[in-house]
């Protein structure tokens, strides 16, 4: 146990009550999970809380498709997400919901507060409402033509065929997605959070500014936000709605977006009353316990502005620290329905094991904001040769000797070939990575002990020992030598692999490992079980067919029609009598080209590369990784917080570098370049180019 026992309550994002749990949400789960653990193993108190979010419109709207409701709906998909969660060892202490009494009485604690506060105020909006069902309409069930490239069957908010963004009022000959009808216009009252407020401003900068609240990259893009000025936020919705009713408001409901994190809260709440625990003790103001939240770069805004500044406002603490990961690719692109890579974690663990993919998305966690990719053959490869061919190789190589030699029982232990695990124990690298959710780091340093420990193995031949006669002793020393060493590499990889950990532990007849077990070898005479297989090899064909059964359950669009010869010869002909004219492009063509303004977060020299600059650009809600042919002609720290022009939707490539997710635009001919090219002054990054 560590010196001074720490008081933490860590949480997940709140996964929504309209889908299924699939491997882009695993990734925050797994990272959340690996240091909950971690902790626990440290011997602190760490609770690990989390609930389905279960309020809005999209519930209300499925329960009376499917002719429920909304409670049953709420309830059935409680179950098929924690029964996925628990199939990857996710360890909630406690899995709640938002629809509780324990999150209704925070929502409406925050709430009047604020209220109280001068914080909130009611003021009239005009909306879309649909006359049909006698409902307002979310922009997302709103549908159009898009005012700006006249696409067909467009949401409200923004275009999918050409990224405008637009008001649902802006939309040509709308309809509402409910019901088909014409929406009308009509004023209703709503409630917003006066985030705009110079108290909330005031406040959040110094909350921002403050160590570990978050990243250096995300309060870059806080700062940002905070600069371009905030605006109030509108946290209630009309009836129908399903959800929490605001006091004294009749009618008027809490946006999800307001009681969801509160969800938080109630999870919580709902633990203490169970186990006899002093909420007030972590969510008072001048509370000594540690609140960390984990979640993915599109919910930022939501946690480090919105939630802070409620919370600050109402009377409670603010999080120590809120964790902010990337997203995830498969194979390179983004998760793909046709492709058979939109991986639903039900299908996964029909095919694979759990904790291959616990491994995996660890060997690719730093604690930073940037995207991971599942490179299904890369996935393959190194557990396979990190797992098996390294880790469980140990024992397999040796605990046979031992069962068939001596017993089962261990003999003394070679401490010159331990004293490089102890010494790395007493440095703390492992543990350090650990705390800092630099996930990747901690597993190459536990790879280059397996190594070590291979070594040892390779080195001293025990198979050559067990032929020759006079050797028993040198072998007995020998494999219990290994076998504490496997000890070692279990306990450093048990945040990870919490399953394989427990039949390690069982199989070397030793309680759960703590951190503090590596320090003494497992003594002379110690008995050990038999030898049971622990982990087997990736067969390719398994991942082939999770892919297959994705591609097949997701119904892909059908293909294009094929050209029948006749059109086809006539469509050549006509290539042919143009080839000296311009290659015109029509202006739907060019829509698909989604340019974007990005700023250069950070540029760098790329080892090896002869031309190219690793750039990371910033696009206003998410950053890209683009390797660009400009090194002739910048410094890479000339380059930082430049303006520039990028192809957003280009498809990402795969280099010997790295992940190349774009391009940017740069001007050049036989006179000189290339030259970068820059949006005027006063464009932000994110904007689009039109």
């Amino acid at each position: 146990m560590s010196s001074q026992q720490r008081n933490i309550l860590v949480t997940s994002a709140l996964p929504y009550a309209n889908g299924a749990i699939h491997l882009g949400h695993l990734v925050e789960y797994i990272q959340t999970d690996i240091w909950a653990r971690f902790q626990k193993m440290r011997g602190h108190r760490c609770i690990y809380v989390c609930a389905d979010d279960t309020h809005g419109t999209p519930i209300m709207l499925r329960a009376e498709k499917e002719g429920i409701t909304p409670e049953q709906l709420i309830d059935r998909v409680w179950h098929e997400h924690k029964r996925d969660f628990d199939g990857f060892h996710i360890a909630f202490d406690n899995y709640h919901s938002t629809h509780s009494e324990e999150t209704r009485f925070y929502a409406d604690t925050i709430y009047t507060r604020l209220q109280d506060a001068g914080l909130i105020e009611v003021r009239a909006i005009e909306q879309f409402y649909d006359p049909v069902k006698d409902m307002f309409l979310p922009d997302r069930f709103i549908k159009g033509e898009c005012p700006k490239c006249h696409a067909k069957d467009q949401y409200g908010d923004n275009c999918e065929a050409c990224g405008a963004a637009y008001q649902p009022t802006d939309l040509i000959e709308p309809y509402s997605a409910v019901s088909g009808a014409r929406p009308v216009r009509k004023t209703s009252d709503h409630h917003f959070f006066r985030l705009s407020d110079p108290r909330c401003a005031d406040f959040l900068q110094r909350w921002i500014a403050t160590p570990g609240h978050v990243q250096t990259e995300a309060a870059n893009k806080l700062n940002e936000w905070l600069d371009a000025g905030l605006s109030d936020w509108d946290i209630s919705r009309d009836a129908p709605y399903f959800g929490f009713e605001i006091p004294g408001a009749p009618g008027k409901f809490y946006y999800v977006w307001l009681d969801a994190p509160i969800g938080y809260m109630g999870s919580f709440r709902h633990y203490c009353d169970r186990h006899g625990l002093d909420f007030d003790a972590f969510w008072k103001p001048d509370a000594q316990a540690e609140v960390y939240h984990f979640i993915g770069k599109d919910i930022l805004y939501f946690h480090a502005l919105f939630w802070p500044a409620e919370l600050h406002h109402a009377g409670f603490r603010t999080p120590s620290g809120v964790f902010c990961h990337g997203f995830l690719t498969i194979n390179g692109t983004k998760m793909s329905k046709s492709r058979g890579t939109f991986i639903t974690a039900e299908s996964y663990l029909r095919h694979l094991d759990p904790e291959w993919l616990r491994y995996y998305f660890a060997a690719k966690l730093n604690g930073t904001m940037e995207d991971i990719d599942l490179n299904l053959e890369d996935f393959a490869a190194r557990v396979n040769s990190d797992l098996v061919g390294k880790y469980v190789n140990i024992a397999s190589r040796c605990a046979g000797f031992i069962s068939k030699r001596f017993g089962g029982r261990l003999g003394t232990v070679d401490r010159s070939a331990t004293a490089e695990f102890e010494r790395a124990f007493a440095e703390g690298a492992i543990a350090q990575s650990y705390e800092a959710r630099d996930y990747g780091r901690a597993l190459r340093e536990i790879m280059r002990l397996a190594d070590l420990a291979n070594g040892h193995i390779a080195d001293k031949k025990p198979w050559e020992m067990a032929r020759q006669d006079g050797r028993e002793a040198e072998l007995h020393e020998v494999c219990s030598t290994a076998l504490t060493l496997f000890r070692d590499l279990t306990l450093y990889l048990k945040p990870v692999l919490p399953k394989l950990a427990e039949q390690v532990e069982a199989f070397l007849n030793i309680p759960p490992l703590t951190w503090t077990d590596v320090w003494a070898p497992l003594p002379a005479g110690h008995a050990i079980n038999e030898y049971q297989h622990l982990m087997t090899r990736i067969d390719p064909k398994k991942i082939e067919a999770m892919v297959e059964e994705n591609r097949q359950s997701m119904a892909p669009p059908p293909e294009p029609a094929p050209v029948r010869h006749a059109e086809r010869q006539q469509h050549e002909a006509q290539a042919e009598a143009t080839s000296t004219s311009p290659a015109y492009i029509g202006i739907d063509d060019f829509s698909k080209i989604d340019l974007r303004v990005a700023r250069i977060a950070g540029a760098e020299h790329v080892e090896g590369a002869d031309k190219l600059l690793k750039l990371t650009l910033d696009l206003g809600t998410e950053t890209r990784t683009v390797f660009a042919g400009i090194k002739a002609a910048y410094a890479p720290e000339t380059l930082v917080g430049r303006l520039t022009v990028m192809v957003a939707n280009l498809a990402p490539r795969k280099m010997k570098f790295g992940l190349s997710e774009g391009m940017v635009l740069a001007a050049s001919d036989e006179r000189g370049g290339p030259f970068l090219l820059a949006p005027d002054s006063g464009a932000q990054p994110g904007m689009r180019i039109k």
